[in-house]
């Protein structure tokens, strides 16, 4: 399993102040890093994604470990739909991935109080390589603009290393 996000392991104690029981989704997981690392400090997430042979390898980890979570395979990017009608979260974790339509219903399903930690690439990322594809890039202050009806608790647009890349970071607490 490979590290969570700097983001996520540093700012860990906005999350241990919920109230139990929490929930947290776990959007476009890929191979759950983000999520792994809450559920192994006893956070209920649910891993959503489209791949699933990813979310097979993460039932097995928490089968494996005792970790409370589920997986439910998704298709974030269906059109004209609101994949996430059905859920609520506490917490809301998207890292490297980027799909504009879906912000409104990332907010909606955020319970009030409740926290979102994303981070993705910015154009600036076009001189490190992949993603260069405009579509998966932000623009400046872009991920700001998204949630500029919440409070927020965090946000960077920076290079960053191990990998090399430019992103944008948000924690963000919906009022």
């Amino acid at each position: 399993m490979t590290h969570a996000a700097t983001l996520l392991v540093e700012n860990l104690a906005l999350i241990e102040r919920f109230s139990s029981p929490i929930h947290v989704l776990d959007l476009a997981c890929g191979m759950g890093r983000n999520g792994l690392y809450l559920a192994k400090h006893n956070f209920p997430v649910t891993f959503v994604d489209k791949n699933q042979s990813a979310l097979d390898s993460i039932d097995e980890v928490l089968e494996l470990n005792g970790w409370p979570g589920k997986t439910q395979y998704l298709d974030l990017e269906k059109p004209h739909s609101n994949p996430l009608a059905s859920q609520q979260a506490d917490v809301c974790l998207i890292f490297n991935y980027l799909y504009r339509p879906l912000f409104p219903a990332i907010k909606q399903c955020v319970l009030p109080g409740g926290l979102v930690f994303y981070e993705t690439f910015t154009v600036l990322n076009r001189k490190f390589g992949r993603p260069n594809n405009l579509d998966f890039l932000l623009s400046e202050k872009e991920l700001m603009s998204y949630f500029k009806d919440w409070d927020i608790l965090h946000y960077v647009e920076d290079e960053f290393g191990q990998p090399d890349r430019a992103a944008a970071q948000i924690i963000a607490r919906k009022k």
